[in-house]
Parts: C-alpha cells; sequence; structure tokens
C-alpha cells in the first residue's frame, strides 16, 4: 500500500495512491458506514495494518469523488509525529572515503528533532546561522512495531514501510562540538515524502537505486546495497540499545556525492531557489525548493 498525507481545508488527511487516483479516506469513510473502522490518519494505518485496510476497502464500489488527482494536492510529510528520529552517519563506504574518514566498526547514531520534518513539494528555509547547507539523499525506515532487542533475522518484521528523506545538515554547525545534534536539526532538516510505502511494496530495500539532483543535474548516483551497515542490522543493533515504536523513524544514510566530499574550492553550499530532487526505487521522488530565511522577528506564544 502507497500512502500519503495531504491538506484539505487546513487540515491534514490521509490518502492512499490507487490506479484511480487519490482516495480520500476521511471522505470515503464519511459516506460509507461499513468502514467506519478505517484509520483516518498515518499513526492509525501503521496500527491498523496496510493488509487489513486493503482488505476493508472495495474501491471499485467507490464513487469518483472521492480520489482526487495528485497533481492537484497540497503534501504534508508522510509521517507527523513519530517519538524518535534517529540518523545513522557514515553508512556508505564510498561516502565515508570521500569524507576522508575510517569505515565505523558499528552504526554511527544521532537524533534529529521533529521540528526538522517538512513535505514533499514544501520550501525549506536556509537559516541565516549557517552558510554551510548539504544535502543528503536517503532511504527512511518506518517502525510498525514495538521493538526491543530484536535479533538481525527478525529485523524486518517490525517494519511497516519506507519514505525518502533528505537529511539535511548545516557543515559549519556540525563541526562546532562533537554533537551532530545542532547542525542536524535545524527547522526543516528532514523532509519526508512524498509518499509513505508499506515494506509488501518493496522485496528488498537493501536493493535500490538513489539518485539525487541539483536543480536537475544528477550529484548522487548509488544503490542501497553499497550500506555498510544494511536495514536489518541497523533495526537490530539500534534496538539493543533502546525501544522502537510505532511510526519512529531511521534515516539509514547516504552515499557518496555530498558537497561536503568535494575539493574545498568546489564546495557550493546549497543557496536560495537551489531544488534537490531524490529518486529511489518505488519509494518515488521528493523535491524541494530552498529558500533564504532572511531577517526574522523573535516568536513567543
Amino acid at each position: 500500500m502507497i500512502s500519503l498525507n495531504f491538506y484539505k481545508e487546513e487540515q491534514l488527511c490521509l490518502g492512499i495512491k490507487t490506479e484511480r487516483g487519490i482516495l480520500d479516506v476521511k471522505a470515503a469513510v464519511s459516506k460509507l458506514p461499513h468502514i467506519q473502522s478505517a484509520p483516518k490518519t498515518t499513526a492509525e494505518l501503521i496500527a491498523f495494518g496496510p493488509k487489513k485496510l486493503q482488505e476493508l476497502l472495495d474501491l471499485s464500489n467507490m464513487e469518483d469523488s472521492l480520489f482526487l488527482e495528485e497533481e492537484s494536492l497540497t503534501f504534508g510529510p508522510c509521517v507527523t509525529e513519530p517519538q524518535k528520529i534517529i540518523g545513522v552517519g557514515l553508512n556508505y563506504k564510498d561516502h565515508a572515503a570521500e569524507c576522508g574518514l575510517p569505515l565505523p566498526p558499528v552504526p554511527i547514531i544521532f537524533s534529529k528533532f521533529n521540528t526538522a520534518i517538512r513535505s514533499h513539494g514544501q520550501d525549506i528555509l536556509l537559516p541565516k546561522n549557517t552558510k554551510q547547507v548539504d544535502y543528503e539523499g536517503e532511504i527512511a525506515i518506518i517502525i510498525g512495531k514495538k521493538a526491543k532487542n530484536v535479533k538481525k533475522e527478525e529485523a524486518l518484521s517490525v517494519i511497516y514501510g519506507y519514505c525518502i528523506t533528505n537529511d539535511l545538515t548545516a557543515r559549519d554547525l556540525q563541526k562546532v562540538t562533537g554533537q551532530w545534534l545542532l547542525g542536524k536539526s535545524c527547522d526543516g532538516f528532514c523532509p519526508l515524502g512524498p509518499y509513505l510505502v508499506s515494506k509488501e511494496e518493496v522485496e528488498n530495500p537493501n536493493n535500490l537505486r538513489i539518485v539525487t539532483k541539483l536543480n536537475g543535474e544528477v550529484c548522487q548516483d548509488s544503490n542501497t546495497s553499497n550500506m555498510i551497515f544494511p536495514c536489518e542490522e541497523l533495526i537490530s543493533y539500534i534496538s539493543d540499545h533502546f525501544t522502537l515504536h510505532p511510526g519512529d523513524v531511521i534515516l539509514t544514510g547516504t552515499p557518496a556525492g555530498v558537497i561536503l566530499g568535494k575539493p574545498e574550492e568546489q564546495q557550493v553550499w546549497l543557496k536560495d531557489s537551489d531544488e534537490i530532487s531524490i529518486e529511489i526505487d518505488k519509494l518515488g521522488t521528493l523535491k524541494n525548493k530552498f529558500k533564504s530565511e532572511g531577517y526574522s522577528s523573535s516568536i513567543v506564544e
């Protein structure tokens, strides 16, 4: 199942991608009493399960007005309120090499705050207190079951699905201290989307092509098979240290081709009007444009 979130009258709504268009789940539930138990949010969908929802929905008996044209929608983040956003650093051999760093013996784990989440198609502001914003195209794992001390052989069973993310990083802020949080968690530094694709749609998450483009030019072209620690190893390792909950997001790392990996004289950091697109097999294409933040007054509410 392929789901997404979209805005309708300023409310975030759950949609299901179908051959007839995007099914407005909330509208369908309001018109069809026999599907009242259907989930209306992404969190409810993860708990409910895609197979069960697929059995509940009889698309052939639904009127055309319940299906929307995808091009007309304003997307929301495909995951909205994860308890945790867990990042993994230097998880591709070629990326470690371009950064001049040794291969890590264990996954390098960091976190991002929920305020970093943005959606497909949404403009991302470049913070005024950084001059070195970098892109990182990645596949993200979305957890579907509570998990602790999971064996590697069982790890894929706790996944709900996958999406695309851009693990944006302010390199100058990242280098301020040994902790990466400041450079990783600026507002807007974790767009997720366009879709949340259930694991049933992805035969092998460790063999998907990933291509990142900056203003239409390819800057990253790799495959998730090049990860040092594949998806099941990441889940097993992370769950050995803390409990994973449904909706948690794991950013699995980025391949070579980031700005940081270029010679210093060739490093041109993201700037106003730049656009990044990230395409991953079976998951779609995530696109975001960047805007200079400029002056912003303090906000106290």
